[in-house]
Protein backbone atom coordinates (compact mmCIF):
# COMPACT_ATOMS: atom_id res chain seq x y z
CA UNK A 1 0.00 0.00 0.00
CA UNK A 2 1.30 3.40 -1.12
CA UNK A 3 1.82 6.04 1.65
CA UNK A 4 -0.02 9.08 0.37
CA UNK A 5 2.57 12.18 -0.13
CA UNK A 6 3.62 14.03 2.62
CA UNK A 7 1.81 17.69 2.50
CA UNK A 8 4.35 20.30 1.49
CA UNK A 9 5.63 22.76 3.96
CA UNK A 10 3.99 26.16 3.59
CA UNK A 11 6.62 28.71 2.28
CA UNK A 12 7.49 31.35 4.85
CA UNK A 13 9.59 34.50 3.98
CA UNK A 14 12.41 34.38 6.78
CA UNK A 15 14.44 37.44 8.38
CA UNK A 16 17.03 38.31 7.03
CA UNK A 17 19.82 37.29 9.68
CA UNK A 18 23.69 38.56 9.00
CA UNK A 19 26.41 36.11 8.46
CA UNK A 20 27.58 34.85 11.82
CA UNK A 21 30.76 36.54 11.36
CA UNK A 22 29.30 39.85 10.70
CA UNK A 23 26.84 39.70 13.67
CA UNK A 24 30.19 38.51 16.15
CA UNK A 25 31.75 41.66 15.19
CA UNK A 26 28.93 44.04 15.37
CA UNK A 27 28.67 42.14 18.79
CA UNK A 28 32.17 43.43 19.76
CA UNK A 29 31.81 47.07 18.75
CA UNK A 30 28.51 47.35 19.54
CA UNK A 31 29.54 49.01 23.43
CA UNK A 32 32.28 50.87 21.96
CA UNK A 33 29.92 52.40 19.63
CA UNK A 34 26.94 52.93 21.98
CA UNK A 35 29.99 54.58 24.27
CA UNK A 36 31.08 56.98 21.33
CA UNK A 37 28.01 58.15 20.60
CA UNK A 38 26.99 58.75 24.59
CA UNK A 39 30.37 60.60 25.16
CA UNK A 40 30.42 63.02 22.01
CA UNK A 41 26.65 65.12 22.90
CA UNK A 42 29.07 65.85 26.34
CA UNK A 43 31.60 66.48 24.59
CA UNK A 44 30.25 69.43 22.20
CA UNK A 45 27.86 70.64 25.20
CA UNK A 46 30.75 71.32 26.89
CA UNK A 47 32.56 72.84 24.15
CA UNK A 48 29.53 74.87 23.60
CA UNK A 49 29.73 76.31 27.47
CA UNK A 50 33.10 76.92 27.50
CA UNK A 51 33.62 80.89 28.25
CA UNK A 52 35.35 82.66 25.63
CA UNK A 53 38.55 83.23 27.16
CA UNK A 54 39.20 79.36 27.91
CA UNK A 55 40.59 76.76 26.23
CA UNK A 56 37.83 74.31 24.90
CA UNK A 57 37.55 70.90 26.13
CA UNK A 58 39.48 68.73 23.82
CA UNK A 59 42.55 71.27 24.02
CA UNK A 60 42.42 70.92 28.06
CA UNK A 61 41.94 67.18 27.64
CA UNK A 62 44.99 67.14 25.86
CA UNK A 63 46.92 69.33 27.97
CA UNK A 64 46.44 66.89 31.09
CA UNK A 65 46.65 63.78 28.98
CA UNK A 66 50.03 63.05 29.81
CA UNK A 67 49.66 63.62 33.52
CA UNK A 68 46.51 61.63 33.95
CA UNK A 69 48.20 58.99 31.54
CA UNK A 70 51.02 58.51 34.12
CA UNK A 71 48.77 57.97 36.37
CA UNK A 72 46.78 55.25 34.36
CA UNK A 73 50.19 53.08 33.55
CA UNK A 74 50.17 53.17 38.40
CA UNK A 75 47.23 51.92 37.72
CA UNK A 76 48.07 49.06 35.46
CA UNK A 77 51.43 48.58 37.38
CA UNK A 78 49.39 47.96 40.66
CA UNK A 79 47.21 45.67 38.67
CA UNK A 80 49.72 43.09 37.17
CA UNK A 81 51.84 43.44 40.33
CA UNK A 82 48.41 42.10 42.60
CA UNK A 83 47.77 39.98 40.13
CA UNK A 84 51.13 38.29 40.29
CA UNK A 85 50.87 37.65 44.07
CA UNK A 86 47.53 37.18 44.25
CA UNK A 87 47.84 34.17 41.55
CA UNK A 88 50.75 32.43 43.20
CA UNK A 89 49.61 33.01 46.34
CA UNK A 90 45.89 31.45 45.64
CA UNK A 91 47.16 28.82 43.27
CA UNK A 92 49.01 27.58 46.39
CA UNK A 93 45.87 28.23 48.90
CA UNK A 94 43.40 25.96 46.24
CA UNK A 95 45.85 23.23 46.49
CA UNK A 96 45.48 23.38 50.03
CA UNK A 97 41.88 23.23 49.67
CA UNK A 98 41.54 20.08 48.02
CA UNK A 99 44.61 18.80 50.17
CA UNK A 100 43.98 14.78 52.26
CA UNK A 101 44.63 16.51 55.29
CA UNK A 102 41.39 18.10 57.31
CA UNK A 103 43.07 20.65 59.12
CA UNK A 104 44.74 21.73 55.62
CA UNK A 105 42.02 21.49 54.07
CA UNK A 106 39.84 23.54 57.03
CA UNK A 107 42.04 25.93 56.83
CA UNK A 108 42.93 27.28 53.87
CA UNK A 109 39.00 27.09 52.92
CA UNK A 110 38.62 29.19 56.30
CA UNK A 111 41.16 32.14 54.67
CA UNK A 112 39.29 31.76 51.52
CA UNK A 113 36.39 32.66 52.57
CA UNK A 114 37.27 35.44 55.02
CA UNK A 115 39.26 37.28 52.16
CA UNK A 116 36.64 36.63 49.56
CA UNK A 117 33.76 37.92 50.95
CA UNK A 118 35.88 40.98 53.16
CA UNK A 119 35.07 43.99 51.35
CA UNK A 120 38.16 45.30 48.95
CA UNK A 121 38.36 49.32 49.99
CA UNK A 122 38.50 48.13 54.47
CA UNK A 123 41.61 45.43 53.10
CA UNK A 124 43.16 48.18 51.57
CA UNK A 125 42.78 50.20 54.38
CA UNK A 126 44.02 47.48 56.84
CA UNK A 127 47.36 47.39 54.37
CA UNK A 128 47.87 50.89 54.76
CA UNK A 129 47.39 51.55 58.34
CA UNK A 130 49.07 48.25 59.85
CA UNK A 131 52.20 47.72 57.38
CA UNK A 132 55.28 49.70 58.09
CA UNK A 133 56.35 52.55 56.35
CA UNK A 134 59.82 50.78 56.03
CA UNK A 135 61.82 47.78 56.79
CA UNK A 136 65.10 47.47 58.54
CA UNK A 137 67.18 44.06 57.07
CA UNK A 138 70.05 44.91 59.06
CA UNK A 139 71.68 47.62 58.45
CA UNK A 140 69.31 48.48 55.04
CA UNK A 141 66.16 50.37 55.43
CA UNK A 142 63.57 49.20 52.46
CA UNK A 143 60.90 52.01 52.28
CA UNK A 144 57.52 50.48 51.26
CA UNK A 145 55.50 53.26 50.05
CA UNK A 146 51.36 53.64 49.76
CA UNK A 147 51.24 51.98 45.86
CA UNK A 148 53.18 48.85 47.57
CA UNK A 149 50.71 48.44 50.22
CA UNK A 150 48.26 49.08 48.00
CA UNK A 151 49.08 46.03 46.03
CA UNK A 152 49.05 43.81 49.08
CA UNK A 153 45.55 45.01 50.05
CA UNK A 154 44.33 44.63 46.58
CA UNK A 155 46.19 40.95 46.16
CA UNK A 156 44.34 39.50 49.31
CA UNK A 157 40.81 39.47 47.94
CA UNK A 158 42.62 38.36 44.21
CA UNK A 159 44.43 35.20 46.08
CA UNK A 160 41.06 34.19 47.85
CA UNK A 161 39.42 34.62 44.28
CA UNK A 162 41.90 32.41 42.45
CA UNK A 163 41.84 29.97 45.25
CA UNK A 164 38.36 29.30 43.95
CA UNK A 165 38.86 29.13 40.68
CA UNK A 166 41.76 26.78 41.11
CA UNK A 167 39.58 24.45 43.36
CA UNK A 168 36.70 24.75 41.11
CA UNK A 169 39.08 23.92 38.52
CA UNK A 170 40.44 20.76 40.07
CA UNK A 171 36.89 19.63 41.43
CA UNK A 172 35.32 19.80 37.72
CA UNK A 173 38.03 17.20 36.82
CA UNK A 174 36.11 13.53 36.58
CA UNK A 175 36.92 10.82 38.98
CA UNK A 176 38.21 8.18 35.78
CA UNK A 177 41.22 10.54 35.61
CA UNK A 178 42.56 10.13 39.54
CA UNK A 179 41.45 6.18 39.18
CA UNK A 180 43.41 6.24 35.59
CA UNK A 181 46.69 7.80 37.11
CA UNK A 182 46.40 5.50 40.25
CA UNK A 183 45.93 2.21 38.13
CA UNK A 184 49.17 3.37 36.42
CA UNK A 185 51.18 3.73 39.76
CA UNK A 186 51.44 7.56 39.92
CA UNK A 187 51.79 8.87 43.25
CA UNK A 188 49.52 12.34 44.09
CA UNK A 189 51.67 14.54 43.81
CA UNK A 190 52.72 13.00 40.33
CA UNK A 191 48.67 12.92 39.60
CA UNK A 192 47.89 16.37 40.33
CA UNK A 193 51.70 17.42 38.25
CA UNK A 194 51.10 15.55 35.18
CA UNK A 195 47.38 14.66 34.93
CA UNK A 196 44.91 17.07 36.88
CA UNK A 197 46.64 20.43 36.29
CA UNK A 198 46.84 20.27 32.94
CA UNK A 199 43.52 19.93 32.26
CA UNK A 200 42.34 22.73 34.75
CA UNK A 201 44.53 25.16 32.33
CA UNK A 202 42.08 25.67 30.07
CA UNK A 203 39.05 26.00 32.46
CA UNK A 204 41.23 28.38 34.61
CA UNK A 205 41.97 30.79 32.06
CA UNK A 206 38.43 32.40 31.50
CA UNK A 207 37.54 32.87 34.91
CA UNK A 208 41.28 34.38 35.51
CA UNK A 209 40.99 36.80 32.74
CA UNK A 210 37.53 37.98 34.39
CA UNK A 211 39.48 37.89 38.18
CA UNK A 212 42.20 40.57 36.48
CA UNK A 213 39.71 42.52 34.33
CA UNK A 214 37.78 43.49 37.77
CA UNK A 215 40.85 43.87 39.53
CA UNK A 216 42.29 46.75 37.06
CA UNK A 217 38.59 48.13 37.46
CA UNK A 218 38.99 48.08 40.78
CA UNK A 219 42.31 49.79 41.03
CA UNK A 220 40.90 53.65 40.93
CA UNK A 221 40.00 52.64 45.13
CA UNK A 222 43.74 53.04 45.87
CA UNK A 223 43.71 56.59 45.38
CA UNK A 224 41.04 56.71 48.70
CA UNK A 225 44.38 55.85 50.37
CA UNK A 226 46.62 58.15 49.02
CA UNK A 227 48.29 56.39 45.74
CA UNK A 228 48.68 59.21 43.17
CA UNK A 229 47.36 56.92 40.52
CA UNK A 230 44.66 58.47 37.87
CA UNK A 231 42.05 59.03 39.50
CA UNK A 232 43.86 61.33 41.90
CA UNK A 233 45.49 63.03 39.15
CA UNK A 234 42.45 63.51 37.77
CA UNK A 235 40.73 65.11 40.77
CA UNK A 236 44.41 67.39 40.85
CA UNK A 237 43.96 68.22 36.76
CA UNK A 238 40.61 69.69 37.69
CA UNK A 239 41.51 71.62 40.83
CA UNK A 240 43.70 73.25 39.30
CA UNK A 241 41.71 74.73 36.24
CA UNK A 242 38.70 75.27 38.54
CA UNK A 243 36.09 74.87 36.33
CA UNK A 244 32.89 72.83 36.64
CA UNK A 245 32.31 72.25 33.36
CA UNK A 246 35.37 69.88 32.92
CA UNK A 247 34.06 67.46 35.56
CA UNK A 248 31.90 65.36 33.38
CA UNK A 249 34.57 65.25 30.21
CA UNK A 250 37.43 64.72 32.25
CA UNK A 251 36.02 61.90 33.81
CA UNK A 252 34.14 60.31 31.16
CA UNK A 253 37.87 60.60 29.75
CA UNK A 254 39.37 58.39 32.15
CA UNK A 255 36.65 55.75 31.68
CA UNK A 256 37.26 55.57 28.02
CA UNK A 257 40.90 54.72 29.05
CA UNK A 258 40.07 51.70 31.54
CA UNK A 259 36.97 50.78 28.51
CA UNK A 260 39.81 50.60 26.19
CA UNK A 261 41.80 48.35 28.67
CA UNK A 262 39.16 46.50 29.86
CA UNK A 263 36.81 45.59 26.73
CA UNK A 264 39.50 43.74 24.99
CA UNK A 265 40.13 41.22 27.85
CA UNK A 266 36.71 40.67 28.34
CA UNK A 267 36.02 40.15 24.56
CA UNK A 268 38.95 37.53 25.28
CA UNK A 269 37.16 35.85 27.65
CA UNK A 270 34.21 34.97 26.35
CA UNK A 271 36.28 33.69 22.92
CA UNK A 272 38.04 31.53 25.32
CA UNK A 273 35.05 30.28 26.76
CA UNK A 274 33.57 29.31 23.13
CA UNK A 275 36.71 28.08 22.32
CA UNK A 276 37.45 25.65 25.03
CA UNK A 277 33.50 24.87 25.88
CA UNK A 278 33.23 25.48 29.82
CA UNK A 279 30.62 27.75 29.53
CA UNK A 280 28.15 25.37 29.28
Amino acid sequence: MSRPPSPRPFPVLLPVRPPAAIAARWGDCRTATILALASAPLLLMGEALAAPGEAGIVATLWKWTPVMASGFVLNLWISVLAMAIGTASGAVLGLMQVSLLAPVRGGSWLVTQFFRNAPWLVLLFYCILLMPFEIRLGGVVIPLPAWIKAVVGLALPVMANVAEVVRGAIQSIPTGQWDGAKALGLTRLQTMGLVILPQCLKRMLPPWMNVYAILTMATPLVSIVGVQEAMNLTRAALNAESRPDLLIPMYLYLLVWFFLYCFPIARATLWLERRYGVAG
